[in-house]
């Protein structure tokens, strides 16, 4: 029996057509017997545990074929996910066989996970079903479209596995499109378009899928952010970070924030400091706490705006901007971007324009355009964290987008602590030393923090964390001795 073709029936057999599912909305990234993406009916026969056949379009006569060695037996969809109603309809216009897992219920046969077979009748899972459950893991992790109609004018659109080739992109778009935000729904299909015409050069459909492949493996998010466990983040900051009372105070005033609206606070951070104090590593716990894919932004580096905002298609070897391809690299839109460096973005070195004036567009939280792209990529998603030097080196307009925390040096004992509880037994493990075996004693102590008294930071006293412990190994290995402790007279002879 063929499967059911919508563009071969008569205008007569269209109007008579049936829809005998009710779809419902779902948020969750998983499904099981409990929460199945379908649901068949089963009052005629109980099916198997693992069953194959293949879908009809289930915008019509929808149903499942069911395929067994008495011949071929047809099921109603009942209920379906909302989200796997395009999904299904292509499966069926494809004639692809598939093989369900489901269980048996009062409701019906809940469907809880769909494979492809190879082509054929036989069972031995096939290489494309790996192109099937890439969009089903897509599917669970968007949300539910907000227009369940089908819309046959727009259905014709495109995404990939890494998406990278026309029939893939396309498959997806057919699939999955609704679940794309509508201007990037709506520029994609004009992309395809381009992507697939013969009336355009060669570069140009090349461009076009570039592109295409760029957007589509991007996971887009909404706004929504879920609630943060302050306990575990200041367990993350403490581990992280020695003392900083104050500056951890106020991250954690941002976390509480996040709590209450469920939103990324409408202005970043910006943390600043003299050398050393930090800062990046502060960087980093956050996007560990809010639990985000983050990138880093380095702006001594970006020595003209083209650089973070890609260049026109209009050349041969044109391609995105730094900030397009984190997008692409984090697979999603909600990521941290970590600007370092922040008071050197305005040092224009080129004539390609200011830097500080791009980064400027993605802190509004309006939307950014990339100049390959050439579409608005929703922003609302970016959590901005930028270190500086000196913030008297950054412009108004720029620092006005910062929420400003001040990271002062660290007092000697604090130094002392550090070194003490963080740096030297860190050292120690990385070579292999037992803590018994390189001891410093309390003058030996005072002696190290004079001798980097005039630095700020504690890079230097790690450092010598690493030179004292690599003398200690020497003398542990060459000169036969058990273990070394380095007093006051010891530590000057070693710095000096």
């Amino acid at each position: 029996m063929p499967v059911f073709d919508f563009n071969a029936v008569s205008e007569e057999e269209k109007k008579d057509a049936v829809c005998t599912y009710t779809a419902f909305n779902s948020d969750l990234d998983y499904s099981d017997k409990d929460h199945p993406i379908l649901v068949l009916d089963n009052k005629i026969n109980k099916w198997d545990h693992h069953s194959k056949g293949l879908f009809q379009n289930p915008d019509i006569r929808t149903c499942f074929m069911f395929s067994d060695v008495e011949g071929h037996s047809d099921a109603d969809i009942i209920r379906i996910d909302s989200r796997f109603v395009s999904l299904i309809k292509w499966l069926g216009e494809s004639h692809i066989k598939v093989l369900l897992s489901g269980i048996n219920t009062e409701e019906g046969y809940a469907v809880y996970k769909i494979r492809e077979l190879a082509q054929g009748n036989g069972t031995k899972l096939s290489a494309e079903d790996g192109f099937l459950q890439y969009m089903i893991k897509r599917l669970f992790a968007s949300e539910p479209p907000t227009d369940t109609e089908v819309d046959d004018e727009n259905e014709d659109s495109l995404d990939e596995m890494k998406l990278t080739s026309i029939q893939s992109i396309t498959d997806f778009m057919t699939c999955a499109g609704k679940t794309l935000p509508d201007n990037i729904r709506t520029w994609a299909r004009r992309n395809l378009a381009v992507a697939k015409s013969h009336e355009v050069t060669q570069e140009e459909r090349r461009h076009a899928q570039r592109a295409l492949s760029v957007m589509m493996n991007i996971q887009w998010k909404n706004d929504y952010f879920p609630s943060i466990d302050p306990v575990e983040a200041r367990r993350i900051l403490d581990e992280e970070l020695y003392g900083m009372e104050k500056v951890k105070q106020r991250i954690i005033e941002t976390i509480i924030q996040i709590n209450r609206t469920h939103t990324l606070p409408s202005y970043g951070i910006l943390l600043v400091g003299p050398a050393g104090t930090g800062k990046s590593q502060l960087s980093y716990a956050v996007a560990r706490i809010l639990k985000l894919p983050w990138t880093t932004l380095d702006m001594s580096s970006i020595n003209d705006a083209e650089q973070l905002t890609g260049s026109s298609r209009i050349y041969s070897n044109a391609k995105p901007g730094i900030i397009m391809e984190a997008f692409s690299m984090a697979g999603e839109s909600n990521l941290v971007f970590i600007i370092n460096e922040l008071d050197k973005a305005a040092n224009v070195k080129s004539g390609g324009g200011n830097p500080a004036d791009v980064l400027l567009t993605l802190l509004d939280n309006l939307g950014f355009t990339d100049n390959y792209i050439e579409c608005m990529i929703p922003t609302m998603g970016v959590y901005p964290i930028a270190t500086a030097n000196d913030k008297e080196m950054i412009s108004k307009p720029l620092l006005s987008r910062f929420a400003v925390i001040e990271l002062p040096d660290y007092t000697p004992e604090e130094k002392k602590e550090i070194f003490m509880r963080f740096s030297l037994p860190k050292i120690l493990k990385k070579m292999g030393l037992f803590e018994n075996e390189c001891r410093v004693t309390k003058d030996g102590l005072d002696e190290i923090i004079h001798q980097f008294e005039g630095t700020t930071g504690i890079r230097d006293l790690e450092q010598a964390a690493e030179h004292i412990a690599a003398n200690a190994l020497y003398r542990i290995e060459v000169d036969k001795v058990k273990s070394v402790e380095y007093n006051e007279e010891m530590i000057r002879e070693l710095f000096s």
